[in-house]
């Protein structure tokens, strides 16, 4: 007796709808990280900026509590013991950091993004006895200028 015998044949490669089931599931992962590393590397410019500033409002601070507070003028950069800072292409999230009246700093952003570049943060002291405290004021809303300068 003769047997019938099946043979199989291994699949090869994927059907159409596995392939497009992929995908479909590359299409929404990119469309959620995407915008997500776009936030994530706005943040860091921002944070950048901030940092920058930072050396500048403790050089403030200390000028405040050595001279009983700030004068109304402008304070030089010879002053506070610094050296005007110069913005160069590795420092690109900053476009200039100007002295204001009263010992405010203001930080004027650039390479940053759309609708930040040109955008300037003011930081404004408050000092009294025994400490000082800053205000922050931004330019441009956004919720990543609140997060990272807390305007």
């Amino acid at each position: 007796m003769a047997m019938n015998v099946m043979v199989r044949k291994a699949q090869q490669g994927f059907t159409l709808i596995e392939l497009m089931i992929v995908v479909a599931i590359i299409g929404i992962l990119a469309a959620v990280a995407i915008p997500q590393y776009q936030d994530y590397v706005t943040r860091t410019k921002l944070s950048k900026a901030a940092t920058a500033v930072d050396p500048i409002k403790t050089a403030v601070a200390m000028y405040a509590q050595e001279n009983a507070g700030v004068p109304a003028a402008a304070l030089s950069w010879t002053s506070l013991g610094l050296t005007a800072p110069t913005v160069t292409a590795a420092n690109s999230s900053a476009s200039g950091i100007t002295m204001q009246a009263n010992g405010g700093i203001q930080l004027t952003l650039a390479g940053v993004g759309t609708g930040y570049d040109t955008s300037t943060v003011t930081f404004a002291p408050t000092v009294n006895s025994t400490n000082v405290s800053w205000t922050v004021t931004c330019s441009y809303t956004h919720a990543n200028m609140t997060k990272i300068f807390g305007c």
